[in-house]
């Protein structure tokens, strides 16, 4: 499980650090792919793979499948890690994510999640108040 939220920057090159403990859990390969509210997904290749799986389930009748799968793939890359613990996102992820120097990387369970700061900021400064609504509105019938 990924958990927790991180400062870090992306350079000139595309390249961002991500934390050792992320690093430990990915492996050695990985991927990364447009997530939704305009930041990027991380996924081990293992959770890639039960993501892939449950995505073959979706009917290529349906316009919407059809849209989100061609979105979603397209967009998604192999990546690894260099000597440094770096890893070199694409143009086209950086683009999509609106990433420039500082980022927030995030723990979300099972995959990670890369934003831009500014855009982080804006998500929470939207949603913290709705957080209560929310987990209610989740939760209805769970007890904990």
């Amino acid at each position: 499980m990924f958990m927790g939220e991180y400062h870090h920057t992306i350079d000139d090159k595309s390249r961002i650090v991500l934390p050792s403990k992320f690093r430990t859990t990915l492996g050695e390969k990985f991927i990364v792919a447009r997530g939704l509210e305009k930041c990027l997904y991380v996924y081990s290749i293992a959770e890639w793979k039960k993501l892939e799986n449950q995505l073959k389930t979706l009917p290529f009748t349906k316009k919407d499948a059809r849209t989100f799968i061609r979105s979603f793939f397209s967009g998604a890359t192999e990546c690894e890690f260099d000597r440094q613990g770096r890893t070199c996102l694409t143009s086209p992820l950086v683009c999509y994510a609106g990433l420039t120097h500082e980022c927030i990387v995030i723990g979300a369970n099972d995959r990670i999640e890369i934003w831009d700061k500014l855009a982080w900021d804006n998500f929470m400064k939207e949603n913290s108040d709705k957080l209560s609504d929310i987990a209610e509105n989740l939760f209805m019938d769970v007890n904990f």
